[in-house]
């Protein structure tokens, strides 16, 4: 296993019909709490620290065709793994956006970060970004309207593991330069 691929499960992919932020973020808890990666006191956690540090991302300047999507996550110690968790949206909803939070941006697709490594959340944020701002935006557009977490799963280890894997191996491994 790489260090990309290991950063998704199939089990921990979802799309959604709800329509608030905290509706989205229960109903996923639900699941992850179920299949073991958070604990009990990740909910109110997560939904507490995206109320102070919004993760809303406007994609505009990446391209006016792409939808805005958040990155929620909260810390290491409410979850027991180290995953991102793509969320499709089937209605977009509010998130307030991470550099200007009196902004609020209707976002359609989640990239939740559970880490349990204290020191990991800000490389895994800067993975997401670099994803978002490298994959081309046909790509991106093609992943934001899948509907099934099978096809989303595989859209996110195949693509997700080669933009990474190169520069994980090389950061790692001191491949390059």
């Amino acid at each position: 296993m790489t260090v990309a691929t290991s950063l998704f499960a199939p089990d921990a992919v979802f799309t959604s019909d709800k329509t608030s932020k905290e509706e989205v973020l229960k109903e996923v808890y639900g699941k992850l709490l179920k299949a073991g990666y958070v604990k009990g006191n990740f909910l109110s956690h997560i939904i507490e620290r995206e109320e102070h540090y919004p993760t809303g991302i406007d994609t505009s300047p990446i391209s006016k065709e792409l939808p805005n999507v958040a990155i929620p996550h909260t810390e290491g110690e409410f979850v027991n793994a180290r995953l991102i968790v793509p969320i499709a949206l089937k209605h977009p909803i509010k998130f307030q956006n991470m550099i200007a939070p009196d902004e609020s941006l209707e976002v359609k697709f989640l990239f939740m970060i559970l880490n349990n490594d204290p020191e990991g959340q800000a490389n895994v944020l800067a993975q997401i970004m670099g994803f978002l701002s490298t994959t081309p935006v046909k790509d991106l557009i093609r992943l934001f309207n899948l509907t099934s977490s099978k096809e989303i799963f595989d859209f996110m280890s195949e693509n997700f593991k080669q933009e990474w894997e190169d520069i994980l191996g090389g950061i790692y491994y001191g491949k390059g330069s």
